[in-house]
């Protein structure tokens, strides 16, 4: 109960940390840093997807792992899509 209480405490430190790191970044760095969290994102894939098969044979560690790998492909390709768009607003307009 202890370790699920500690978890669960770095969670919430984590998520805190997080949206206030984001909210003090200048809006031109955004670019740079939505790749770097792509990245990031990716390495997340892979342990997502070790993690679902660690359990062999017990279907809560792989479904749990199998939301993950989900949850994980939805942020990269969503990083993309945004990276993308914004690398969109920086081309030159044709005339």
């Amino acid at each position: 109960m202890e370790v699920l209480i500690f978890l669960l405490f770095i969670l919430v430190l984590s998520i805190f940390l997080g949206f206030e790191i984001i909210s003090k970044v200048p809006s031109l760095l955004h670019t740079p840093l939505m790749s770097g969290s792509n990245a990031i994102s990716g390495v997340t894939v892979v342990g997502a997807m070790i993690a679902a098969g660690l359990g062999e044979g017990e279907d809560l560690p792989a479904l749990i792992g199998g939301i993950a790998v989900g949850f994980a492909t939805i942020n990269v390709v969503g990083g993309y899509f945004v990276t993308d768009r914004m690398l969109n607003m920086f081309k030159k307009k044709d005339k």
